[in-house]
């Protein structure tokens, strides 16, 4: 079969060849792009007259029935034309005849996959705001549930300080809104249009890219046709951003696997999140997180791979690129996955409050409210420290917690405890006390759930305003 390259060519590809070279297989994927980019381009071809009306009518006509056809379902893509772009050139010649030829016109593969990437992943960037910005809502409303749900926090995984349920879900609404922003700012990057700029360097054909660019929403254009055809940092930008995101779900997810055990027992998950075991009745596992932390691996690992790929690649474009795609697609379904699973599974899960504060009563927390307390008694801090260290070894000696301590114990380690220890080291009022900056206090808290109701109102009006 002859290529639609292949004038210069006396020998047909071994088919070997042509199956270790195709990336049919996965960039298929891109057709709705491809032929989106494919109908702005001939439109433009027509008006500069560089075709005639009418072909490009007929051109235009010819890509929607194909795009209708493997919609369908109704199409079977062949390796021996190697790629989305080729395939649908010679489907398009199939359905219309020798016109379908003139659709390449001013144009090269090379501008024409960095199109289809450009708005595959400018739409793939909108779909993962979306999804986490979802995903903050149900931690928010989480979070407002349990404004007044006390927990130990942890460092080093060994009980530290008392901190409000809601300060601790807040922390991941900060993590993914980080993850959020980093997205939106690469969505000027991302939404820069490569057509255009040929094989390597631009067309002798007198198109209009601005046109092009106007009708497909892009916002810039490439100065350089070489950097046109061989940019692929905006690819390398999403991994790192969805590496990222998939690090912070993660971290959920761990805490949810250690939370949802019976040796911390504060969360239960719902059943429609785990698994049971195939020998052990009683058995319910957190399957979920454990694969969200699992597959985190799995799309660091693609952010690794492309950057391998480029770093000794010559301008311009190069075979090797074809290995940026498969890596980008995988790591798409990945985190929309774990998104669209994290948001409902929070938002179902059951909190035991009581434990959580049990366990904040009897973990010596509150140590260090008892250390600051001497202090404004007139105690310096090291010297503080040191008894309340003598205190708790006392505590772990006798199997009490601080505040089982009576008040002769207490200034039989420093004369000037008073009566109002008892109250400072209520485990509300520890955290409470901590109304500075970004502490865990009620009406910090309380400040800071307003104030990401705020941010997730902005993102919500970015996605409504943005052009593509």
């Amino acid at each position: 079969m002859m290529k639609l390259w292949g004038g210069r060519f006396t020998k047909q590809t071994n088919r070997l060849v042509e199956e270790y070279t195709a990336s049919i297989p996965f960039d298929q994927k891109l057709f709705e792009e491809d032929i989106r980019g494919s109908l702005a381009h001939v439109r433009m071809l027509g008006e500069c007259g560089i075709i005639r009306p009418g072909e490009a009518k007929k051109i235009s006509e010819g890509l929607k029935t194909i795009r209708e056809k493997i919609r369908a379902g109704k199409v079977e893509f062949s390796v021996s034309h190697e790629d989305i772009h080729m395939n649908i050139e010679k489907l398009l010649i199939e359905e219309i005849g020798p016109t379908g030829g003139k659709l390449h016109t001013g144009r090269s593969r090379n501008d024409q996959v960095a199109l289809d990437m450009h708005l595959y992943v400018r739409a793939r960037t909108l779909d993962l705001v979306k999804a986490l910005t979802a995903l903050q809502e149900v931690l928010v409303e989480k979070a407002e549930e349990h404004v007044d749900t006390i927990l130990p926090g942890y460092t080093h995984l060994q009980r530290a300080q008392p901190v409000r349920l809601a300060h601790h879900l807040l922390a991941y609404v900060d993590m993914f809104g980080r993850d959020a922003e980093r997205l939106k700012d690469s969505y000027k990057r991302v939404n820069t249009m490569p057509l255009g700029a040929g094989a390597i360097a631009g067309t002798t054909f007198p198109i209009r890219r601005e046109r092009v660019a106007e009708e497909l929403g892009f916002d810039r254009l490439y100065d350089n046709s070489m950097d046109a055809v061989s940019d692929r940092d905006y690819l390398v930008e999403f991994l790192s951003a969805a590496s990222l995101i998939m690090v912070h779900l993660s971290r959920l997810s761990e805490e949810l696997i250690l939370w949802s055990s019976e040796e911390f027992g504060y969360v239960e998950l719902d059943d429609a999140f785990c698994t049971g075991s195939s020998m052990m009745p009683q058995k319910k596992n957190p399957d979920v997180p454990e694969l969200i932390r699992g597959k985190t691996g799995r799309v660091m690992g693609h952010w690794v791979s492309l950057m391998t790929t480029l770093k000794a690649l010559p301008l311009t474009y190069n075979k090797d690129m074809q290995e940026d795609k498969e890596g980008v697609f995988d790591s798409v379904e990945t985190l929309k996955g774990a998104l669209a699973l994290t948001a409902p599974m929070v938002a179902g899960m059951k909190v035991n409050g009581e434990k959580m504060r049990r366990n904040a009563e009897e973990g010596f927390s509150n140590a260090t409210d008892l250390a600051d307390y001497l202090v404004t008694k007139g105690l310096p801090f090291r010297e503080a420290h040191e008894v309340v260290g003598r205190l708790v070894l006392t505590c772990l000696h006798e199997g009490k917690s601080l505040t089982d301590l009576t008040l002769e114990e207490y200034r039989e380690a420093c004369p000037l405890v008073e009566e109002d220890v008892y109250e400072k080291l209520k485990v509300e009022n520890v955290a409470d006390a901590r109304n500075a900056g970004s502490g865990t206090a009620r009406s910090r808290v309380l400040e800071v759930l307003k104030k990401k109701k705020i941010e997730l109102d902005e993102t919500r009006n970015w996605l409504n305003t943005v052009r593509y």
